[in-house]
């Protein structure tokens, strides 16, 4: 009998975590706010953490605490996800990142800069669930193992402002899920 494998055969891109943010004001017909918040442990590029945002129709935003970092995600993984957020014209912000609360009720995540204080919420979480889609999966040539923790309630806030529009159901591969998730325990692959 042939062993089962239990080394997956695919090269590692990057590990960490990639959570989300997407609010609309019409169900999702149109995205109103879109954040892309990245907590790197592990890339080619070394550790750290980068923000993507576009928010109530300006201008794509990257803030980070390694701009070496943000800028490989841009050639590898955000080129996939949306394409404005991979734009390498769009200057990264020096930024610090914190994170407070847990996954039980509230999380959040802070990101100051010297202009900016953007802050990430999420709250009423649903069952969470792991997304399986190995490279060649929807025709993206990467691949990506999460855990997805939904949430039913999320907000942006920019300078004390809050984003426009809220977090809308969006089923996953028959999951229920939602626009807003924790995305934790995230390594995307490419063959080996």
């Amino acid at each position: 009998m042939a062993e089962p494998q239990m080394v997956d055969p695919h090269s590692v891109v990057m590990t960490g975590e990639n959570s989300f943010v997407r609010l609309s004001n019409d169900g999702g017909k149109t995205i109103a706010s879109r954040v892309s918040h990245w907590r790197v442990l592990w890339s080619p590029a070394g550790q750290g953490h980068a923000l993507f945002m576009e928010a109530d129709g300006l201008k794509p935003k990257v803030y980070a605490d390694n701009a070496g970092v943000a800028r490989y995600l841009q050639r590898t993984i955000e080129t996939l996800l949306w394409k404005e957020f991979a734009d390498p014209a769009l200057p990264v912000i020096d930024a610090k990142f914190e994170r407070s609360g847990h996954s039980l009720a509230t999380l959040e995540e802070r990101i100051v800069s010297r202009r900016d204080e953007v802050i990430l919420g999420w709250w009423d979480l649903m069952e969470p669930f792991i997304l399986t889609m190995p490279p060649g999966a929807m025709n993206r040539p990467l691949g990506v193992y999460s855990t997805f923790i939904p949430a039913r309630s999320a907000q942006l806030s920019v300078n004390g402002e809050f984003g426009k529009g809220k977090p809308f159901p969006q089923e996953r591969f028959g999951k229920p899920s939602s626009s807003c998730c924790l995305a934790w325990s995230e390594s995307w692959t490419r063959p080996g």
